[in-house]
């Protein structure tokens, strides 16, 4: 039931249409409120029913941004939730499982539908198999439809099942590109009960670089895919409401700095800020001198400094860029109308109230790069040569060794450590961005005048976010010098970032191998963790566009880009990265005359429809999904095999055991990989097993609607180092269910653990679960019988998304870890009180007693980080689709 406390519901007329909308001004407190925090005040006015949303949380939130630590609870509804395929096969996978569960218990499964609407755009599936020819695009995107046929048919079924769902096909871009080019409304026009209303877009993403979307105005962040399906399910956003640090800025960039540069200043700025889980809003004089691919560019690195959004508020520069992008005039004079109507609208003269407070001057930001190993680790370009041979040590004992390779054509050079094997032009986070993207084909025509080419060890690649890119490049002349370099398109995805690079030069990948080499990478990417980019590469260094071909010409991370040259012209002579390196005025006279408005309107006509390949597919019909117990792709879920209609309550821990002893910064790559699958590692065996050829194991990431892969792919990243199996790099860790605890994987103890009825604890330090939104990070944790993470701190997502499949998160008391405590992961742990869950109580800490093999004791009291009563009833019910799905059954 609708409730309107404070008369908020008005009218809004624009171009002769009128909207209700639900005004912020009609609380006392919104004018100093900050950008994002008017959002969710519409939100929660708008939403009021007296019992979820009450009028007192519209005035908590409207008391303005907390200065403390924040502790009041709000229920945020989003307008619609976006997925990519990775997560969104998974999500689908579960929806279509809960459709059956509700048919077997007797209820209607046609009431598993999406309320809110659903977007999903395939883009994680295309690999670079292929790469430098003029081919590559189709000979990519062929073994991208053989590969994921079974999926992509799961998601044509679910398009025609479901309501309000959609598929944007493969080939057509990179999820968050599309979103803010076409699918981000900035203000949404939506009939609801019969009457039409006007209200700001906002979303949640099953990815966590959803954040771009920031860049326009839009309230958006990314959850995990299980918290992503209860949202379109019409579960509203538990959250707590946040800190908004206000990001000041000032200036304008110098010549030659890039927008890259510039998101990993900011990066490093924020990170050594803490925000983690705050929002983090951009004001002041400098926000007009930013262009609005710079503004995604910024909000989508959004999670690499842990902030939960990264917003800029709506202004010319906004709907500047919807009518570039081929938005409807009404849809820009609604934006425009509505922005100035609810104070949304940015004033450089007006500073909000913000809960923190840090400053950047645009002019002081220099050319830079991250790496080897995280996207907060900056090193100012300058100081590359001597960063890079100070962090070579780390990962070779013989940094100057060179190794002869002969390729096939009969090319021969010698090999080193440093040398760069993959420069590629990839991800969401650059590949939006115009200057950038046209900024490297510059650098391409002007090293291809001179005659310079990459190194023959370097694998090259680009994959643009958006077929638009491609139509610029065309326009503008330049896409021939990137196919004279060897950069040739090789597919409409994230490609290399998420460590679908496919494999190496073959001779290049046997020399790295079989002498250890610690080779690199180069990519315009936004992640760069220990072996996400390729099982080869052991050193990964972010840089932007123009910076990934200079790379490739020099061939390694050995040099000095100031002094050094990168190669020889023609006649022989020294080139130097000044001599292709295009000014800022170049950039944007190329960009100027080759972009427009019809080039976003035609490749966005008919974005759903798909080519004839995607049409033509055999899909599945009916509100049941046919699920085949011979696939390999698409499992039936087991989450809800055997649950009663009612929950039975949670009990405490006893007899835990320690399955993986982790150190700081364990990622969910770590924890549940996306890359490649190895032949000997059990989802390996488990696919050999199927009768799966090994060169169509696909990746970890394609193989998610399939549990069985994904449960032994848990915890299997190759950089994983679990402290309990020393010696040991991989998914290993000790079995004490056996009497010599002898080193096996992780798969194969959790399968003893649970033939003994052993419950399973992990053990962590900081930032654990950080990285990408992975719904199996938490999945395959719980389906391999971990009952709580004891960590030094969390990402926010894999926090919630642990909670979401029924894990306890605890924390160790402030300055302890496990070394502080003595914890060697020999112990047994009891935890107790979590009865006192069933009460409806949330105890703040949890009594924890590990118990060593000498006997001895070791207490403690962790911090339970269940922070909502919203999150309190998904652990009851044992997981968040446990509990939405019993609350469809009453209804």
């Amino acid at each position: 039931m609708s409730v309107n406390s404070f008369g908020a519901k008005s009218t809004l007329e624009v171009n002769g249409q009128s909207y209700e909308i639900f005004r912020v001004d009609a609380v006392e407190g919104h004018e100093k409120l900050p950008y994002s925090l008017k959002v969710l005040l519409e939100n929660l006015l708008r939403t009021e029913d007296g019992a979820n949303i009450t009028a007192e949380d519209i005035k908590a939130l409207a008391a303005g941004a907390p200065t403390g630590e924040p502790d009041q609870e709000i229920q945020f509804t989003p307008a619609r939730v976006i997925m990519q395929d990775f997560t969104g096969v998974a999500c689908v996978v579960d929806l279509a499982t809960m459709r059956q569960a509700v048919a077997d218990l007797g209820g209607d499964a046609d009431k598993v539908n999406p309320l809110a609407p659903a977007e999903l755009v395939i883009d994680h599936s295309v690999i670079a198999e292929y790469f430098g020819t003029a081919d590559a695009l189709q000979l990519n995107t062929d073994v991208e439809y053989q590969r994921n046929l079974e999926r992509y048919k799961l998601l044509r079924w679910a398009q025609g099942a479901f309501d309000e769902f959609k598929v944007v096909p493969p080939g057509t871009g990179i999820v968050h590109q599309v979103n803010i080019e076409n699918l981000a409304r900035v203000i949404f026009p939506r009939t609801v009960d019969g009457v039409l209303q006007a209200y700001p877009d906002s979303c949640v993403g099953t990815d966590s670089h959803t954040t771009m979307v920031n860049g326009l105005g839009v309230v958006g962040w990314g959850v995990g895919g299980i918290e992503a399906e209860a949202a379109m399910l019409g579960q509203p956003i538990s959250m707590l409401i946040p800190k908004v640090v206000g990001f000041k800025l000032s200036g304008k960039l110098n010549e030659g700095v890039t927008a890259t540069d510039m998101v990993l200043t900011i990066t490093e700025m924020l990170r050594e800020h803490k925000v983690v889980g705050k929002f983090v809003e951009f004001y002041g004089p400098g926000v007009s001198e930013v262009p609005l691919a710079n503004r995604a560019t910024i909000g989508n690195m959004s999670p690499e400094y842990g902030s939960t959004i990264a917003i800029w508020p709506i202004d010319e520069k906004t709907t500047d860029y919807l009518r570039l992008t081929g938005r409807e005039e009404d849809q820009i004079a609604l934006v425009e109308a509505y922005a100035k109507e609810q104070g949304l609208w940015h004033d450089a003269a007006k500073e909000p109230v913000y809960s923190e407070y840090i400053e950047l001057d645009l002019s002081t930001v220099v050319p830079s790069i991250a790496g080897p190993k995280r996207p907060q680790d900056r090193i100012v370009l300058a100081e590359s040569k001597p960063s890079f041979e100070e962090s070579v040590k780390a990962y070779t004992a013989d940094p100057a060794k060179t190794v002869p390779v002969t390729l096939a054509d009969g090319t021969s050079f010698e090999l080193t450590n440093g040398a760069v094997t993959v420069a590629s032009i990839t991800s969401c986070t650059n590949t939006s961005n115009p200057s950038v993207m046209l900024g490297a084909a510059l650098v391409a025509k002007k090293a291809s005048d001179l005659g310079l080419k990459p190194k023959p060890w370097v694998k090259t690649t680009v994959a643009p976010g958006s077929q638009v890119v491609t139509d610029y490049y065309e326009k503008s002349g330049l896409q021939k010098y990137l196919d004279e370099l060897g950069f040739n398109t090789v597919g409409y995805g994230c490609v290399t970032c998420i460590g679908n690079t496919g494999p190496l030069i073959p001779e290049v990948s046997k020399a790295i191998n079989d002498n250890d080499l610690a080779v690199t990478a180069v990519l315009s990417g936004n992640r760069n963790f220990e072996g996400r980019i390729s099982p080869d590469v052991k050193m990964n260094y972010l840089a932007s566009p123009p910076l990934v071909i200079v790379y490739a010409l020099a061939g390694t991370m050995d040099i000095d880009l100031a002094k050094d040259p990168i190669g020889q012209d023609k006649d022989g002579n020294d080139v130097f990265m000044k001599d292709v390196w295009p000014t800022t005025e170049e950039i944007e006279e190329v960009v100027g005359g080759s972009i427009s408005a019809e080039m976003y309107k035609s490749r966005y006509a008919d974005v759903f429809a798909g080519d004839q390949r995607w049409q033509n597919l055999d899909t599945p019909e009916g509100n049941l999904f046919a699920w085949d117990e011979a696939s390999t792709y698409i499992r039936r879920a087991p989450y809800f095999d055997g649950m009663p209609a009612e929950p039975t309550p949670v009990e405490d821990i006893t007899g835990g055991r320690v399955l993986l002893k982790l150190g700081d910064s364990v990622t969910t790559d770590h924890i549940s990989p996306a890359g490649s699958i190895k032949a000997d590692s059990p989802a390996g065996k488990y696919l050999t097993d199927y009768g799966v050829a090994r060169q169509d194991f696909n990746s970890l990431g394609s193989r998610r609607g399939n549990h069985e892969v994904m449960i032994r792919g848990t915890f299997a990243n190759i950089r994983l180092r679990n402290q309990i199996a020393p010696g040991t790099e991989g998914g290993f860790t000790k079995d004490f269910t056996q009497a010599d605890a002898p080193v096996t994987t992780v798969y194969e103890a959790a399968e003893n653990y649970q033939k003994a009825g052993t419950p399973l604890v992990v053990l962590a330090g900081k930032e654990y679960g950080s990285g990408s939104s992975r719904d199996w990070a938490a999945k395959g944790t719980t389906l391999l019988g971990v009952k709580v993470v004891i960590a030094e701190s969390y990402e926010r997502i894999h926090r919630s998304n642990l909670i979401g499949m029924g894990v306890i998160p605890l924390q160790f008391p402030e300055g302890q870890n496990a070394e502080t405590l003595g914890l060697d992961g020999t112990e047994t742990f009891d935890v107790t009180g979590v009865t006192a869950l069933n009460e409806g109580v949330t105890p703040k800490t949890l009594p924890v007693v590990a118990t060593k093999t000498d006997g001895s004791k070791v207490e403690f009291d962790a911090v339970l980080r269940i922070d909502t009563p919203g999150e309190r009833a998904y652990y009851l019910n044992g997981g968040i689709l446990q509990y939405v799905l019993r609350q469809l059954l009453k209804k």
